[in-house]
């Protein structure tokens, strides 16, 4: 198990739910965090959790599902000028239940994939080569245990891409100090996960952490799950 202190990891959808706990969780361990919400004033609440951690903290915005702010957002994230050791791509949308699940717009299909997909791909292609070059990286992408539920279709089928597309970068990772691997949080009380979700938010630590403290010769594409993953930290 690697040692994060001074470490600088980017969490996205980190301004409140599981990318909140992740940070905190984090600055925990001593490493520095880039909060990420869809506007500045989002992360306050963050930001403020934090202070009693003796760490760098960063503010980064955008809407994921806007190409242009994701751009936006990598350029702050690459002002900041420090090196991002370790990437959560931990924001996600779900669009809403269809009954008929014949029903899913296209307007649905498109939002899923912008946000839990193609948004991933981009801070995957900016922050990953660098991480090659510095010899380290941890990318954790977060996934979903979810099945038989097509009238979750949208969300379903974009967490299905996220672990492909995992699968396929770790292929290019392999004989660097750079791992890429999928996260399942479990079903938390989140805005997403809804009240009725078996866990709190707060039981997706320790076992969030784990991908971001493996070895350098450690899993790579291979699947994590928070809640039945058993840490000592």
């Amino acid at each position: 198990m690697i040692v994060l202190k001074d470490k600088n990891a980017l969490v996205t959808g980190s301004s409140r739910g599981i990318g909140q706990q992740i940070v905190e969780g984090l600055a925990k361990l001593g490493c520095n965090v880039i909060v990420h919400g869809r506007t500045k004033e989002s992360c306050t609440t963050t930001l403020q959790l934090l202070q009693k951690y003796p760490v760098k903290k960063y503010c980064v915005y955008g809407v994921l599902s806007d190409e242009n702010q994701v751009n936006d957002l990598i350029k702050q994230v690459q002002n900041l000028n420090i090196r991002i050791d370790i990437l959560y791509n931990n924001a996600a949308i779900m669009t809403p239940y269809q009954q008929d699940y014949w029903k899913h717009s296209w307007e649905d299909w498109m939002m899923s994939m912008k946000v839990n997909v193609f948004a991933m791909y981009s801070l995957c292609s900016s922050f990953i080569p660098p991480m090659i070059e510095n010899g380290f990286g941890r990318i954790i992408n977060l996934t979903s245990s979810i099945k038989d539920q097509p009238e979750l279709a949208p969300y379903g089928a974009s967490k299905w891409a996220v672990n492909k597309l995992t699968e396929d970068i770790a292929i290019k990772l392999v004989g660097t100090g750079v791992r890429i691997n999928t996260l399942d949080p479990g079903w938390l009380r989140t805005d997403l996960g809804g009240e009725f979700a078996e866990h709190p938010v707060e039981a997706v630590l320790p076992g969030a952490l784990a991908p971001a403290l493996i070895d350098d010769n450690g899993p790579n594409g291979d699947f994590f799950s928070a809640i039945n993953h058993h840490l000592d930290l």
